[in-house]
């Protein structure tokens, strides 16, 4: 038997996990299977890998001197992968691209624009709850561009392997059915929302935690808050059963009101990002310029956002920042 990338692997995932049993599970395998699988590889090394004992398994020093080698080879061989899956989308794709994102109002906006400013490019999608996964496909070269958000001033996904510029930063609002008592305020307090349930689309990032933070400032914890999908989120609000999470350039729909929390506890962040080896730098720059634009037209749309944007405040808010975020 000739050694194969997928044995490296699997010697790799049993060192990892400590154990056949528990390394046969992450690799969706049964343990007999995974047993059988490593005598093979074994022989095909010339001796054993692992010693088995009653707290697992352990390496010998020939599965050390495997595993070092494993640790290279892996990294590289993906790596190889990935450049080559970005080169030929660079060269042989002129006339596509594929831009991957958060579920948001700003990724339709700039597939409109894209497609209106080339009527020659087909421009496709791919959406997610996780940022961490897009930011992940960009890197693997199976997107050209990720436009996601980041709660706060937490650092972007993808391992500062990708360039990132932030599009905008907004101030994140609450979703109100139109009865609700606080609908007519111009802003709401979070403090004045103690007792209710709340409603929010998932996610990988930390902004869930930064609402818990948010909460404990005002002298409160949550009563529940229901995670799931946007529809289901506006429909909460509208019955009245949840108040929302929601970003400043939400559109409002029938039944439901967005506004401003007083001094903002919670922000949002927009960025745009790509791979700066895949994608010559006045392509993204253009793209980038589009998601500006997309943005803009967003928060011209929300009648509150608008509102809020005329008072008078500290920095600037809802403006396309240009920043380049590491």
């Amino acid at each position: 038997m000739e050694l194969e990338l997928r044995h490296l692997k699997t010697i790799r995932a049993i060192a990892e996990a400590g154990s056949l049993t528990r390394a046969a599970t992450a690799l969706g395998l049964a343990q007999p299977a995974l047993s059988t699988q490593l005598k093979r590889i074994e022989r095909a090394l010339g001796g054993p890998l692992f010693e088995r004992g009653r707290q697992g398994v352990r390496a010998t020093a020939l599965g050390e001197l495997v595993l070092a080698r494993a640790r290279i080879v892996l990294p590289a061989v993906s790596e190889l992968q990935q450049e080559a899956v970005r080169f030929a989308r660079t060269w042989d794709r002129q006339d596509e691209l594929t831009v991957g994102g958060t579920h948001g109002p700003l990724l339709g906006g700039l597939v409109d624009r894209l497609a209106g400013s080339a009527p020659g490019l087909r421009v496709s999608t791919r959406t997610s709850w996780s940022e961490r996964e897009i930011a992940e496909y960009v890197v693997a070269g199976r997107l050209d561009f990720a436009l996601i958000g980041a709660c706060g001033v937490a650092p972007p996904p993808g391992g500062g392997t990708l360039a990132w510029r932030e599009v905008a930063v907004d101030p994140v609002f609450v979703m109100l059915a139109d009865g609700h008592p606080l609908a007519a305020r111009a802003e709401v307090r979070l403090a004045d929302l103690a007792g209710e349930f709340w409603t929010d689309v998932p996610g990988d990032g930390c902004f869930a935690d930064c609402f818990a933070a948010a909460c404990a400032r005002a002298g409160f914890t949550p009563a529940g808050v229901y995670e799931t999908d946007t529809a289901s989120c506006v429909h909460l609000v509208q019955v009245g059963r949840a108040v929302g999470l929601c970003r400043a350039t939400f559109p409002t729909t029938p039944g439901m009101v967005t506004r401003p929390l007083t001094d903002s506890p919670l922000t949002w962040r927009h960025l745009l990002g790509w791979h700066p080896a895949a994608q010559p730098a006045q392509l993204a720059s253009s793209v980038f310029t589009q998601a500006c634009a997309a943005h803009a037209t967003a928060a011209a749309r929300s009648d509150s956002y608008t509102a809020w944007l005329t008072r008078p405040r500290g920095p600037a808010w809802g403006h396309n920042t240009g920043q380049r975020v590491n």
